[in-house]
């Protein structure tokens, strides 16, 4: 069967690997050690998915900026203690493996930094895998367009010719100003309701149905 897309792009912390909960616990766990108020699992959870500077205007909006510095060296050491422990989402190694022996192009677009996500890569073995990527520290942070208008570029593709995979609004609010489309995931950090706001082609529960899917309509 012809394919649809060429190139998959997915997002990773909620999507690919199962990191929201430490991202959160991080985040809050950063505050706590500077004497600031945390955000409520709710609020941080939101912020996943963007770039650290944006995620703590977002999750700290009372917090003097002069501050975003110590909270994320905080933050950083938190989330490096433990990000050893994190695993990816069940199936989701074979589902990356599947669509590369398919012959899509597969990429990632993270609010992770560049650092981060190649440690990430490193410990899923999932490198090989990918064919380019995309960071917070070298991009815009979502839901700017950027980092899906450099992959395309980078493959000299066309925006019908893309899919964005993620588990936030701000994955699919950067596919929408790219005028890409965009498949939803609900496992991960943002709640169903808020995904289904904003149309994407699937809104999957889980690794498997994602999977499914993909090979019978991507």
């Amino acid at each position: 069967m012809a394919k649809r897309f060429e190139l998959i792009v997915f997002d990773w912390d909620g999507t690919l690997m199962d990191s929201a909960a430490a991202i959160v616990a991080a985040i809050q766990a950063a505050c706590g050690d500077l004497g600031i108020e945390p955000p409520s699992d709710e609020r941080a959870r939101h912020i996943i998915g963007l770039g650290l500077q944006d995620a703590l205007r977002a999750a700290l909006p009372d917090v003097d900026p002069s501050r975003y510095r110590e909270v994320a060296e905080r933050y950083r050491y938190h989330y490096l203690s433990h990000d050893h422990e994190l695993v990816l989402f069940k199936g989701a190694f074979e589902l990356i493996r599947a669509l590369g022996e398919a012959g899509f192009l597969l990429a990632i677009a993270t609010g992770k930094t560049r650092n981060g996500l190649d440690r990430a890569l490193a410990g899923s073995g999932l490198r090989p895998l990918f064919h380019a990527s995309r960071c917070a520290d070298e991009c815009h942070s979502k839901p700017h367009p950027q980092m899906l208008l450099e992959l395309m570029d980078e493959f000299a593709l066309a925006p019908e010719n893309t899919l964005m995979i993620g588990d936030t609004t701000h994955d699919l609010l950067m596919a929408r100003n790219a005028n890409v489309q965009a498949v939803a995931v609900a496992y991960g950090a943002h709640p169903r309701l808020s995904l289904e706001a904003e149309a994407p082609l699937l809104c999957a529960d889980s690794v498997a149905e994602m999977h499914a899917w993909l090979m019978q309509n991507a």
